[in-house]
């Protein structure tokens, strides 16, 4: 009697797409797949092992007994293969090939372009995606290989540089000071509007650690895109803060609020641990730090 043969991995990462998204349409957008070939995988898999994995619940799938048991060993699986692909990444030695970056919105605008454009002349093989994105970004997933966050990773496969300590103030714009007035005392910044970007409620709180007690009501207008909300300071809308980089680059905003205390922030440079033996991921992530720490 021989062994049967393991299931193809194919088929096994088509099963746990489809647990993940729980349909076989959003599975095989995941994995660039047509959802025909993606569900002959599934089938296939089912027919290997003589189970059934899912069960049909409405428009969407749900995981069978057996599914469910087969899940945890499935995403080990794949965390394993992600694994292998890292380091084999790592062992590339040409100065060529893609490395996509992601940073803030503001940041891909205002700050990296120069950095980039020093990057392109010290290796002109390498091709630079840059990911302009306010999220999280999973570089363990290879959304990305080096982030430009404000808050330090927490897991153990990343490496974290602190390469950067930014300084921000509050702006608007001399439209917007002419009509409200110059706020000089915490009692004058109640009568004025603020431009929320993000979470407002983390705004406030933050507000409130300088000494600024603001509520709801003083952010009338927001946006999550950061280049919109400053645009949006820019055109009179409001009061925000932002870099001090950044406002010295942009016509058209006074600094205010200069009683209050700068806000210090800090900017971590983050890689996978197995990337950065790369030369091309190392290189790139030096010329960043190095750049950044200049300010």
């Amino acid at each position: 009697m021989t062994d049967a043969p393991p299931p193809d991995w194919n088929h096994i990462r088509a099963f746990l797409a489809t647990a993940e998204t729980g349909s076989l349409s959003a599975a095989a957008r995941r994995l660039g797949q047509t959802q025909p070939t993606l569900s002959r995988q599934v089938a296939a898999l089912e027919a290997a092992l003589g189970l059934l994995l899912f069960e049909r619940l409405g428009r969407g799938l749900a995981l069978t007994e057996a599914g469910r048991d087969l899940l945890e060993h499935s995403r080990r699986m794949g965390s394993a293969a992600e694994a292998f692909s890292l380091a084999a990444s790592g062992q590339s030695t040409a100065i060529e090939g893609t490395v996509r970056i992601t940073a803030s919105d503001v940041l891909s605008h205002y700050i990296l372009p120069p950095v980039l454009r020093h990057l392109r002349q010290v290796a002109p093989r390498l091709v630079i995606d840059v990911v302009a994105a306010n999220d999280i970004r999973d570089l363990m997933r290879r959304e990305a290989d080096i982030a430009i966050r404000h808050r330090r990773p927490e897991q153990p496969e990343l490496i974290a540089r602190l390469v950067h300590e930014g300084t921000a103030h509050f702006y608007a714009a001399p439209c917007y000071l002419a009509q409200r007035g110059r706020p000089r005392s915490v009692a004058e910044v109640a009568d004025h509007d603020f431009v929320g970007f993000g979470d407002q409620e983390a705004m406030i709180a933050f507000a409130a650690d300088l000494g600024l007690p603001l509520n709801r009501g003083q952010f009338r207008i927001a946006s999550q895109n950061g280049l919109v909300a400053w645009e949006l300071v820019r055109q009179g809308f409001g009061i925000s803060p932002m870099d001090l980089r950044v406002a010295a680059r942009t016509e058209g905003v006074e600094r205010v609020l200069d009683w209050v205390p700068p806000i210090r922030y800090p900017f971590w440079l983050t890689t996978h641990r197995e990337l950065h033996t790369s030369r091309k991921i190392r290189l790139v992530f030096d010329l960043l730090a190095e750049a950044l720490a200049q300010g």
